[in-house]
């Protein structure tokens, strides 16, 4: 056994890519010298709910229940946050996106869920506000209904506040008065952080801006950040220019930017001071026309699904990296083998060969319009530097990304070819993929909407 850490952090920029963290040219120079940073991590799923739920539970998408579809993960799978309860931790989140919240049953195994919109003053003013609201017809609907006064309506326009001004200092703020109130009590605590900088509309300033000057340029902008949202390009051809594409993406390193060294920073601050496992990663990546995607739903490409990865273990004092593929779900384990629950060994830290990366996405009923052209399931799995692709009974093959580089497009493989089959691997583990495979189309059929 290992000597368990008093205190487990596992933070998350939510939507953040990989190359946006490089891109930016602000690092870490904290985390990169102590820490064990992955250049190869990718999420099992491409938003927040999927990426999440594999953090939490260390399975697919198909095993855990919770996709575009079902939109809930299945309550008969135990969480990251139950299962370190029950070998002593206190366990705490605190987040400024509502998808890890009670809607969509994240929350389950938090002793306390602290949103931190329901902690902050709002910093913005009406017309930036209006401008969200009326950008998710989700919202709007809701606003001009009699449902307007539910509560789900008035928590949903109140998260907006993370939408439109910087909460991540909050956010660290809390955290630390968690550990140290914890400390005093001589508790071990679990702590969930989710930060929401990175994530849509990518905030470059304190509170809500555009990038743009001129006052033309502003409101175009604006309308590629409510085509991005909304993902119109589903529903019909899309509205946005290479040239609005490469600006969101521009904003989602900005975003990074400011946040880089507060990260960095705070990381650093409980590694001195603390006992703690640190651990700072994406829940997922983001499109900006990558492979003809916008957004984070649906797609399987790198830029929606590698993200950054550090793990910053008690009393380390040299880091290194690793570059082996691994999957960002089996953080899961790692963290699990750190706490002694039960006989976990797995640790993608010293064992990385043991991780297999593994990402499904599951088309989005876009209010029934999405165009028959995305109307699929999709699993992906990556082996030594090819990615392979399954999309509607077709393999699909393309080379890794490295480092900040572009991302090649899928190539379709002979209609007879299969890549699983074809892999010159253990066989164990040759039939642990197929085992996947065979459950993720059954499962994809079993959830896809009839007709």
């Amino acid at each position: 056994m290992i000597e368990q850490p008093q205190h487990v952090v596992l933070l998350i920029a939510d939507s953040l890519r990989y190359d946006s963290v490089y891109t930016a040219g602000i690092g870490m120079p904290y985390m990169q010298k102590k820490g064990i940073q992955f250049t190869q991590a990718r999420a099992s799923g491409c938003w927040t709910l999927p990426g999440t739920a594999s953090l939490f539970t260390g399975l697919l998408p198909h095993e855990h229940g919770a996709t575009s579809q079902t939109r809930k993960i299945d309550p008969n799978v135990p969480t990251l946050a139950e299962k370190l309860k029950s070998v002593g931790y206190a366990t705490h989140q605190v987040t400024a996106n509502v998808v890890t919240t009670d809607i969509f049953g994240l929350n389950r195994g938090f002793d306390e869920v602290k949103r931190i919109w329901k902690h902050v003053d709002a910093k913005y003013n009406m017309l930036q506000q209006f401008l969200v609201l009326f950008g998710k017809p989700r919202l709007r609907k809701m606003l001009l209904s009699k449902d307007a006064l539910m509560h789900k309506m008035s928590e949903d326009l109140e998260a907006n506040k993370t939408w439109l001004q910087h909460t991540h200092q909050d956010i660290f703020k809390s955290a630390k008065q968690i550990l140290n109130e914890n400390d005093r009590q001589k508790k071990k605590t679990f702590l969930f952080l989710n930060l929401m900088e990175s994530h849509f509309p990518y905030h470059i300033a304190p509170q809500f801006q555009t990038l743009s000057k001129g006052i033309f340029d502003k409101l175009r902008e604006i309308k590629s950040l409510y085509h991005a949202l909304n993902q119109t390009f589903l529903t019909k051809e899309n509205p946005l220019t290479q040239k609005w594409m490469d600006l969101l993406k521009e904003r989602q390193q900005l975003a990074w930017k400011s946040l880089a060294k507060s990260i960095d920073d705070f990381a650093q601050e409980l590694h001195e001071d603390k006992n703690v496992l640190f651990i700072f990663a994406a829940d997922h990546g983001d499109n900006f026309g990558d492979q003809s995607w916008v957004y984070h739903f649906s797609n399987v490409t790198d830029a929606g699904t590698k993200v950054p990865l550090f793990v910053l273990k008690p009393n380390a004092e040299n880091g290194k990296t690793i570059d082996t593929p691994v999957s960002s779900r089996d953080i899961h384990h790692t963290i699990l083998r750190h706490c002694n629950y039960k006989d976990y060994t797995h640790d993608i830290t010293e064992t990385p060969d043991d991780s297999f990366s593994i990402m499904q996405s599951y088309w989005y009923n876009n209010h029934g319009k999405t165009l028959p052209e995305y109307l699929y399931n999709q699993m992906a799995f990556v082996k030594d530097d090819m990615r392979y692709l399954s999309r509607k009974n077709q393999w699909y093959s393309a080379p890794i990304t490295t480092g900040i580089s572009l991302e090649d497009d899928f190539k379709p493989l002979p209609t007879d070819a299969n890549p699983i089959e074809d892999l010159t691997i253990d066989l164990a583990r040759k039939q642990q993929l197929q085992n996947w495979f065979t459950q993720f189309n059954e499962f994809s059929n079993k959830v896809l909407p009839k007709g």
